[in-house]
């Protein structure tokens, strides 16, 4: 019996998804436990302690007997939330001092006028110059001014700078002197973490390489000294394999290639759960899905489209950051089970802070006095204190819980039940407005989609968001409470890096071209190889970023695509010509329209590789015969139409086959899943849920 493991660590929740594989087959058993935010590697451990009980194994034993153990962490991202990262310096040339305050003008909300920028991670006096001048074409304009550098490292050392980020102009052209500032900042600066910008993000524009490596440098000490943590913990208890880590491009690698730049992990997390979607989505039929994953947190929201969730690499803003490395799409809203709810203005709000699970909702029993949107569904009877929360590791409490809603209420004029129910009309107000702000801006239309919903929380709002969006079919996984761990188990290990290169598609330099991939091929073959990775198990993308002249950004596209890594042949004379017809025919997919007129311009090149690896499977169909669910009883609940006698199931006794007309209330061990009223849900093949709104089904309100 082997097994692999998959972790995601959330701000109120570290959820567990275990891939069983043995000679009768294989299987996923899920588990999850509260975040440790103290130290995060225990939680962590805890959890992998009981699915080593589960399995009546030692911790040794069982982590011995691992053939993976895969893990997506929140801490970069915690890390530019909570703005606690590392007292961090950046060397640049002279005269660009001020990059990052001149960003782009980009502000999220262009009608805030009063919107102030984000906070800076490098304040003016931590950001230094050094004389140097390298051209765009490699050459040296000016030397570099090597006791310049001295005397720059030497001031940041007076302000106790922990990292440096070293982002010199058209060093990603030629690395020479950044290479060089980093040699004596490693003999000024000992201890100091460095980022160059030139291996973090080697490519133009100027901004978006400085603001990479400036983020990556901010988060590098805590995200590199948690996961050595977390290694030498796993080691210790038995593991014999690398951890690999989940990347914010979708795929997973080892701990040592993402040392090299933390900012990969940021938004890693998410990711995971888009992969798992992609994945369950196109075995059930549905490539084109809407993701929807509501934790103890977050809201988080993202489109597949045939059954890929592509990572795109450029103008990705996080937590109000320009962050230029591959990124699966994912927009995050401060709506989960944690988020606060309280009046502001005469008006009811919801989030963005959150309760977390120190000290949690007031429900939960820890301290929590604020009510969030967890102790609603507690109110509203969605949730239950006399069932077990959390696959039973604590049940709720209604201590305290009542009595906030009625502080709440009394500021609207009702009642403790009607403050309640306001604030969850208020958080799905939010959440659908969310999406349709997504939608919208990518042109897409939600009643063309179908609606997978999971974290903790997603299943008891899906329906009712899918009813305001005029979606019809939802899909619930059986694994949804812990999905996005469960898609670090599909996620496979990859590499995706680009080198920058400018040339008109016409006049392209063959050879320059196979230089650059050649580069990128053995960077990303000595990574796999050092995880084990046979050269010829390794599928490789060669991609290509193009535009029109004057536009802003590129479009990426597969060149070539084969079984290995270094077959160049496809590099001859016309490659020119394929790029350019393949570049419009992205272009008309993006944009719906080409520019027959303008010669396109090639801006770099791109390599994604990546290795598979066992993943769930996901079975498809409804071949039982269908039957109603046996009901576990009643209780009093108000699903948007008052409160009345609910029908509860419980998850563990349906069936494939079985079939429930709302109203009613699942409870499946790690999550709530509410068939409103006007909705059907049936269990296929694989025990996931289907839901599908009934032809004569009123507005649920």
């Amino acid at each position: 019996m082997t097994y692999r493991v998959g972790i995601d660590i959330g701000g109120t929740f570290t959820d567990f998804a275990m891939l069983k594989q043995g000679a009768a087959g294989s299987e996923v058993r899920l588990y999850k436990n509260l975040s440790t935010p103290e130290d995060r590697s225990l939680g962590v451990m805890s959890g992998l302690a009981k699915l080593a009980e589960m399995e009546s194994l030692s911790l040794e034993d069982f982590l011995g007997r691992c053939d993976a153990v895969v893990h997506g962490t929140t801490v970069a991202d915690n890390t530019l939330i909570e703005m606690n990262g590392a007292l961090t310096g950046l060397l640049t040339t002279e005269g660009f001092r001020d990059e990052m305050e001149y960003r782009r003008g980009y502000k999220e909300n262009i009608w805030d006028v009063r919107l102030e920028p984000p906070a800076q991670i490098t304040p003016r006096r931590r950001r230094l110059t050094v004389p140097e001048r390298v051209l765009h074409d490699g050459s040296v304009h000016k030397q570099l001014d090597e006791n310049a550098v001295r005397e720059a490292c030497r001031r940041l050392k007076k302000q106790n700078v922990e990292s440096v980020a070293i982002s010199l102009l058209f060093s990603f052209v030629n690395p020479a002197h950044e290479k060089r500032v980093a040699e004596i900042a490693r003999e000024e600066l000992p201890g100091v973490e460095i980022s160059l910008s030139h291996e973090v993000l080697p490519r133009a524009p100027e901004y978006d390489r400085t603001s990479t490596t400036v983020v990556n440098a901010y988060v590098a000490p805590r995200v590199n000294h948690y996961l050595e943590k977390l290694v030498t913990r796993v080691r210790d208890g038995g593991y014999k394999k690398q951890l690999m880590v989940m990347q914010a491009s979708g795929g997973v690698m080892t701990k040592q290639y993402i040392e090299g730049a933390p900012i990969r992990v940021l938004a890693s997390g998410p990711a995971g759960g888009v992969v798992g979607s992609a994945h369950v989505g196109s075995a059930k039929g549905c490539p084109d899905i809407l993701c929807v994953d509501m934790g103890g947190t977050s809201y988080d929201i993202s489109v597949v489209r045939n059954g890929a969730a592509p990572a795109i690499a450029g103008w990705n803003m996080h937590h109000r950051y320009l962050i230029g490395v591959p990124m699966v799409q994912v927009e995050t809203l401060g709506a989960g089970g944690g988020s606060i709810c309280h009046v502001e203005n005469g008006e009811v709000r919801v989030g963005p802070a959150s309760a977390g699970s120190v000290p949690g909702p007031i429900c939960y029993g820890r301290g929590g006095t604020q009510p969030t949107i967890t102790d609603a569904l507690l109110m509203l009877g969605i949730l239950s204190a006399e069932s077990e929360f959390a696959g039973g590791s604590f049940r709720l409490t209604k201590d305290g819980v009542v009595e906030a809603f009625a502080a709440l209420g009394k500021q609207m004029g009702y009642d403790a039940e009607a403050a309640a129910f306001d604030c969850w009309r208020v958080v799905n107000a939010n959440m659908s407005q969310g999406v349709r702000r997504i939608t919208a801006g990518k042109g897409i239309d939600p009643q063309d989609m179908v609606m997978l919903a999971y974290g903790g929380n997603g299943p008891a709002f899906a329906a009712i968001q899918a009813g305001d969006l005029g979606i019809s079919r939802v899909l619930v996984p059986k694994a949804s409470p812990t999905f996005s761990a469960l898609g670090t188990l599909v996620a496979n290990p990859s590499i995706d890096e680009e080198r920058s290169y400018v040339s008109a598609a016409a006049t392209l330099d063959t050879a320059r071209l196979k230089a650059l991939w050649t580069d990128l091929g053995t960077r990303a073959a000595g990574y796999f190889k050092d995880a084990h990775f046979a050269p010829d198990d390794v599928t490789a993308k060669y991609q290509m970023n193009m535009r029109y002249p004057g536009q802003n950004f590129s479009l990426s596209f597969d060149i070539h695509a084969g079984r290995g890594i270094g077959d160049l042949s496809f590099i001859d004379d016309n490659i020119g010509q394929r790029a350019i017809e393949l570049f419009n025919k992205r272009h008309m997919e993006e944009y719906h329209h080409i520019r027959d007129d303008e010669m396109p311009e090639v801006t770099g090149v791109r390599l994604a590789t990546t290795v598979e690896t066992p993943s769930p499977v996901v079975a498809r169909g409804f071949t039982a015969t269908k039957a109603p669910a046996p009901v576990a009883g009643t209780r009093r609940a108000n699903l948007g139409q008052g409160f009345a006698a609910t029908p509860i199931y419980r998850g563990t006794e349906l069936k494939s086959g079985h079939e429930i007309t709302g109203p009613g209330i699942i409870e499946e061990t790690f999550t709530t899943i509410v068939v409103y009223p006007g909705w059907k849900a049936v269990v296929d093949d694989a025990g996931d849920y289907e839901l599908n709104r009934l032809a004569d089904a009123g507005k649920a309100r």
